[in-house]
């Protein structure tokens, strides 16, 4: 692996660490006790604990306090997109709360990527995911906002505009990532929610999110970190469900030989 934004991520170890550790569990809930609740419960088996923007809103920092007291890399999902100066100093703001990763919004245009990316570098452990594409949309979304191509051309066009202002890691649904592998190499960061488990009854849910895809698909794809959300939140045994994904990605990564 190259000396890359993917080298601080740590994802090397056994097997099952370096599988845990790709795990992104979403604390979406509605208050601060519900989310500590839940994110205990399946800490053993994840690696990553994503505040989104609805808790964040609700309880603030003390939302972040929930991965740093459990010991788990924190993910700062707020999808910055605003004038430049104003993203830089929420960047700042962020890194001061010791956040491992943090959303900004690829379609705020170079110059607030750039301000971004300068601002995080003053944080070495801070690192900045530009999200191209929102799962929730398609090739008929970006059509009716008059967009051309396809989500798939739109995704990359949106990780080369970010990764030229100074940004390494990428959000996007499992279906741009071989796109994305082959236009920016494998030195990046690829991050994909949109994850789903296997059909079967009840399973593989596609709820208001449009481009999915199971562990081991996005896996093979080339994707470093999977957000799993509603598969675990929903299970009858939430730290079960996030241990047999771990092991599926640990077989994807390690198949037996």
């Amino acid at each position: 692996m190259p000396n890359s934004v993917r080298q601080r991520t740590s994802l090397g170890g056994s097997s099952l660490d370096e599988a845990r550790r790709r795990l992104v569990f979403p604390l979406d809930y509605a208050s601060l006790d519900e989310a500590r609740a839940a994110a205990t419960r399946v800490a053993p088996s994840i690696g990553v604990l994503k505040v989104g923007l609805e808790l964040f809103v609700r309880e603030g920092p003390k939302a972040v306090e929930i991965g740093k007291d459990l010991g788990l890399d924190v993910f700062l999902d707020l999808k910055l997109h605003d004038i430049p100066a104003t993203v830089a100093g929420a960047v700042a703001g962020a890194a001061s709360l010791g956040v491992r990763y943090l959303t900004v919004h690829a379609a705020g245009g170079a110059e607030m990527l750039r301000r971004a990316a300068q601002e995080a570098a003053r944080s070495p452990e801070l690192i900045l995911l530009a999200v191209t594409l929102l799962t929730s949309l398609d090739d008929g979304d970006l059509a009716a906002q008059g967009v051309q191509g396809s989500a798939s051309q739109h995704v990359v066009r949106m990780a080369q505009l970010a990764r030229g202002a100074g940004i390494h890691g990428f959000v996007a649904s499992p279906h741009e990532v071989p796109a994305l592998r082959q236009a920016l190499g494998s030195g990046e960061l690829l991050v994909t929610p949109g994850i789903r488990l296997g059909q079967g009854p009840g399973g593989a849910r596609v709820d208001d999110q449009k481009r999915i895809a199971t562990p081991s698909a996005a896996i093979s794809a080339g994707a470093d970190l999977l957000v799993v959300g509603r598969p675990i939140r929903e299970a009858a045994d939430p730290l079960a469900t996030a241990r047999s994904i771990v092991q599926e990605i640990a077989h994807t990564l390690h198949p037996p030989r």
